[in-house]
């Protein structure tokens, strides 16, 4: 059998540094659960959206995550932070293994435009092996509502898709049911970790590679620890879902051609969706002023 131990930290973020309170909470989970092979954090935890907080990578911020993953022995995923690189920012989230060691990074694809203002898209997926374990993928927040960026993780042999999120707005039911559908349909693990407080709605959840909810967090801080079961992604794959169905193989097996990735084939996004921007308050006529006599 072949399992790894993954926590995610729900924690309730301020805005401004929280490198010592991500540092803390390190510790606490590997004091409470010292079998945890790899610690998570949300999207942006570790100084909030604050593009004059975009340091390059390597840089301090990320310096310091590798002494603490090397110090505890761990895998480190500190969420996100942006990044200064070539003279644009992006929303970037590193890999570092227990010896301290950048192993990759993500750099966000999709950051959530019209309101994440001033960040640059990165072009490439991310995967990386934990060794004698399996294949992991790395998204981050709105890369998930773009279920090519799952696809392709999937398609790259990810087993399991870590994806740290900040969001503390009303669509966060929405996104559980897509990263529940995520894993399903990809058959793989989802692990969906939020912020608390003024950094996130909490809500944080993992989810199995047929679609079960192994763990959903409430609104609180919360350490989140699950053992993945590798076997189970390679047993469902092979099998199907619950013994059914088996979409990897559908899909690789069909011949269509999508019309959304033939640039002939793109004219409704081309010609009748509008731009980009964000929604205004409507200009409306007013009515003449009602002139109140009093009796």
């Amino acid at each position: 059998m072949t399992t790894f131990a993954i926590a995610g930290i729900q924690m309730d973020a301020p805005f401004g540094d929280n490198l010592g309170l991500m540092g803390r909470e390190i510790g606490i989970a590997v004091a409470r659960f010292p079998w945890v092979e790899m610690i998570m954090f949300g999207e942006l935890c570790a100084f909030g959206p604050d593009l004059q907080a975009a340091q390059p990578m390597p840089g301090p911020a990320e310096e310091y995550f590798c002494s603490l993953a090397r110090k505890h022995g761990i895998w480190l995923i500190p969420g996100s932070f942006y990044e200064v690189h070539e003279g644009q920012i992006h929303n970037t989230s590193p890999v570092i293994n227990p010896a301290g060691e950048v192993v990759t990074r993500h750099r966000k694809i999709y950051p959530f435009q019209p309101y994440e203002q001033g960040v640059t898209g990165g072009l490439e997926h991310t995967v990386f092996d934990v060794p004698e374990v399996g294949r992991f993928g790395l998204s981050i927040c709105y890369d998930s509502w773009f279920p090519e960026t799952s696809r392709a993780l999937a398609s790259l042999g990810a087993e399991v898709i870590l994806h740290p999120t900040l969001t503390n707005t009303i669509d966060r039911d929405f996104e559980l049911s897509v990263s529940r559908a995520t894993a399903g349909i990809n058959q793989l693990y989802f692990v969906d970790i939020n912020n608390t407080g003024r950094l996130g709605y909490g809500r944080s959840a993992i989810f199995s590679p047929e679609g079960d909810v192994l763990h959903q967090a409430g609104r609180g801080a919360e350490i989140i620890p699950v053992f993945l079961d590798f076997d189970l992604v390679r047993r469902t794959r092979e099998e199907g879902i619950k013994g059914l169905g088996q979409p990897l193989k559908s899909f690789r097996d069909s011949k269509i051609a999508f019309p959304q990735y033939d640039p002939k084939g793109r004219s409704y996004f081309q010609t009748k969706l509008g731009p980009l921007k964000k929604l205004e308050r409507p200009e409306r006529v007013s009515a003449p002023p009602v002139s109140i006599k009093s009796v």
